[in-house]
């Protein structure tokens, strides 16, 4: 039997000319599944457009400090901004109210400028440096004819920012107390203990802590609701700092020194207690002390006659002790009415902030040692020393990119003077803002 024979043209008659016309497999499905999720999606917007619910245009998680508005648009996107509006300052002073940075100021940015929100910044502070730099990288002020006060150009801390000013001006210590940290630093320092290591934390400590001084007594003071800011070191003070080691002693009848404060105070404490001691011993007024070695040689005194001569001839050694000695070791002293009056000291003048337009908190620092940023003090010999650490030293820690500390502007500088702050009446109430 004779095979069967096929043409050309009854082949292609068998093809399906429609195939690619009818969706098979994973094309089938993928049109599906977009038809579907469409329809979820928009289903999904409907369903909250009902309810009045937010959730479908929130752009993201907003600060710590806005969390508990966090699912109240409406308290920051008020209806005069419109829905597709950036948030108006109004809204943001009804709860707190920002003073303006300087007086001089050409612009007040708007809040949403700096302080921007639904981008997963988590501090509202942490502004980026660009909402500095757009001022001070070609820093102006009002009055064109005068130059601003401060750096006109300063983009980032990195590259442009200039030194600390105290050490960039060749400025001097104002304090007037006589202190050595060479020789107070220095090993196997003398001490009524015998010898001794002083450490920096044997005089600089932040406010609030009630641990012993080893060198002097706590001084308590009141205590208060607030708690002290511990970012700053407390002022040293004889009593708690020095007081061990340097005595104010004015006669060896008396374990008991003089009050550190103004010469009038000691005069008449050193006159009281010098006549109450003599009442008690009236046999000791005829009697001539032998001289005291702390004090420079001269002419043994008469014997005195009654006790008003005694307590003088004390009383002029407790001086000579106290205002040329004792004293005059820390203080600087004047006599403008001469050598027999009584002393002025100088004001100690100690600096408690060295960058007072910026902030700083030691408390933050405290992995590191004192040293380590204080390098000059211990070869520093001279009060007039500053001794703050320099910008290089604070950019070794503080600069841009991974494994470093913060190095934004922010860090050290806010922009709003909170000293002019006003006071806000808020109107929200707890059911508010948990319902």
């Amino acid at each position: 039997m004779a095979g069967r024979t096929r043409t050309t043209k009854k082949l292609a008659q068998r093809i399906d000319l429609d195939y690619f016309k009818t969706l098979q497999g994973i094309p089938r499905w993928r049109r599906i599944l977009s038809v579907v999720f469409t329809l979820l999606g928009l289903g999904w917007l409907g369903w909250h457009g009902l309810r009045g619910s937010p959730t479908p245009y929130n752009a993201g998680p907003i600060a710590r400090q806005h969390a508990l508005i966090g699912h109240k648009c409406a308290a920051c996107h008020v209806s005069s901004a419109g829905f597709q509006r950036t948030v108006t300052d109004n809204a943001c002073v009804a709860c707190h109210d920002g003073p303006i940075h300087h007086a001089e100021q050409t612009f007040s940015p708007a809040c949403s400028e700096c302080h921007v929100e639904h981008k997963g910044v988590m501090r509202v502070a942490s502004t980026s440096d660009r909402a500095c730099a757009q001022c001070h990288a070609d820093l102006a002020a009002k009055d064109k004819n005068t130059p601003p006060r401060f750096v006109a150009e300063i983009s980032n801390f990195d590259r442009n920012h200039p030194e600390f000013a105290p050490l960039r001006s060749g400025q001097r210590d104002p304090g007037t107390i006589k202190f050595n940290h060479q020789v107070h630093l220095k090993k196997e320092l003398r001490a009524p203990q015998g010898t001794v290591q002083l450490k920096c934390a044997d005089c600089h400590r932040p406010p609030g802590f009630e641990e012993a001084w080893p060198f002097g007594e706590l001084e308590i003071t009141p205590a208060t609701f607030s708690l002290p800011s511990r970012a700053y070191m407390s002022p040293v003070n004889y009593r708690e700092h020095c007081s061990a080691c340097h005595t104010l002693q004015f006669d060896r009848r008396f374990r008991e020194s003089v009050p550190h404060k103004e010469p009038r105070v000691v005069y008449d404490f050193v006159v009281k207690k010098l006549t109450e001691y003599i009442v008690a011993h009236p046999d000791q007024i005829h009697t001539v002390d032998e001289p005291d070695k702390r004090l420079p040689t001269r002419p043994v005194p008469p014997i005195p006659r009654n006790a008003e001569e005694w307590v003088a001839q004390r009383l002029a050694d407790a001086q000579l002790l106290l205002w040329r000695k004792a004293c005059k070791e820390c203080h600087a002293l004047s006599y403008p009415q001469g050598p027999d009056s009584l002393p002025v000291v100088a004001k100690a003048a100690i600096t408690t902030r060295w960058l007072p337009h910026a902030s700083f908190d030691h408390e933050a620092h405290q992995l590191l040692a004192c040293a380590s940023c204080h390098a000059r003090a211990a070869t520093s010999k001279e009060t007039s020393d500053i001794l703050i650490p320099g910008i290089q030293v604070c950019r070794e820690c503080h600069r841009s990119g991974g494994n470093s500390a913060e190095a934004r502007c922010f860090e050290c500088h806010t922009y709003h003077d909170w000293s002019k702050e006003k006071h806000v009446n808020a109107g929200y109430t707890v059911p508010q803002l948990v319902e």
